[in-house]
């Protein structure tokens, strides 16, 4: 998992939705445009899933992307509005 203040969605990858045992995505029918300028096609959405950081439950969505086709080192990446939902101050 990686925290970055200056990315507009939460993202999580196909793989670790699998791995989690974790609900079919609902579809989304946009793209996301990623940091270095590729366009991704999101599998979908995950709306309210609870997720522990140091001991206390968020309810984040995440944006679901594939894992294969992306070369992301992480398999979560908590942006910018689980920032804000968590009203967390950072530097």
């Amino acid at each position: 998992m990686l925290l970055n203040g200056g990315s507009g969605v939460n993202i999580i990858t196909d793989k670790l939705i699998v791995q989690l045992s974790l609900f079919k995505p609902h579809p989304k029918p946009y793209n996301l445009h990623m940091a270095d300028q590729t366009i991704a096609k999101p599998f979908g959405i995950i709306r309210n899933l609870k997720i522990f950081v140091h001991g206390i439950a968020n309810m984040v969505t995440f944006i679901v992307i594939n894992s294969n086709i992306l070369d992301f080192s992480y398999s979560m990446l908590l942006g910018h509005p689980w920032l804000k939902d968590a009203k967390i101050s950072h530097n």
